[in-house]
């Protein structure tokens, strides 16, 4: 056989395998608060099956994310963990106007690895036996200001002030309960709502303000299809059980 028909159908071959590609996979940047972390997660690979298009997650802290958005960082979707920072992104001319809402409600729970620490109620936190109590950076963490708000209003801020573990994130104020830096701290609910053992009290909504969680389309996915195509699929049935399903709350 001659190399002409080989060729001819390694050619035919590879234009077949071409066109079983997405024929317009694209990539969205985007900045995810950490309690958001898992359920990002699965909501990108469901996006992905879904439109062949990949969302691009990057983690961390509310506060630093809108900093670094303000001083030019490459996201094109914002998922904030609190209501303040994208609104404010939208005020300044970073965020497209009409394109914020809220994705999930979240709940704080104080929570230790150590079963029957925690009661029903958090009145370990006024019997004071422990030595450490991880929260998240109040400044930068919308978390971290509802765990402060919290013992606020219990009346206990000044008596636990000496125990407080600060994290960066609250991935990191869960981190810190994880490996036993800290007995309990206040984490989101998201984080070990799929957790066997340790005890735990949910964080009555009355004891802080709501931690209401938006996204907005930045300025720089304004005219990128994919980063649209996102925040329209989070809005969707799909993610939406996927939120539900780590114990946030929908609006």
């Amino acid at each position: 056989m001659s190399a002409r028909p080989i060729l001819l159908r390694a050619a035919a071959l590879a234009a077949i395998l071409f066109a079983a590609l997405p024929a317009h996979a694209r990539e969205v940047q985007v900045a995810v608060a950490a309690n958001f972390t898992e359920p990002a997660k699965e909501i990108a690979a469901a996006f992905a099956a879904a439109t062949g298009d990949t969302a691009v997650l990057s983690f961390g802290a509310s506060g630093p994310f809108f900093a670094q958005i303000t001083h030019g960082a490459p996201f094109e979707v914002f998922l904030s963990a609190d209501a303040v920072r994208p609104q404010a992104l939208e005020q300044n001319g970073l965020g497209v106007a009409g394109t914020r809402f809220t994705y999930a409600v979240g709940r704080l729970v104080l929570f230790s690895k150590t079963a029957g620490l925690v009661d029903a109620k958090g009145a370990v936190l006024a019997s004071g036996h422990f030595d450490k109590l991880a929260i998240a950076d109040p400044t930068a963490a919308p978390y971290g200001q509802a765990a402060v708000e919290t013992v606020q209003r219990l009346k206990l801020y000044d008596a636990l002030k000496p125990k407080l573990v600060q994290g960066a994130t609250i991935a990191q104020a869960y981190q810190f309960v994880q490996t036993g830096a800290a007995e309990l701290g206040f984490v989101a609910q998201s984080q070990v709502i799929h957790e066997p053992g340790g005890s735990r009290w949910l964080v009555p909504k009355a004891d802080h303000a709501p931690i209401e969680q938006q996204a907005i389309l930045l300025k720089l996915g304004e005219a990128d299809p994919a980063a649209k195509a996102f925040l329209a699929f989070l809005k969707g049935r799909e993610a939406r059980a996927i939120i539900l399903h780590y114990g946030y709350e929908a609006k």
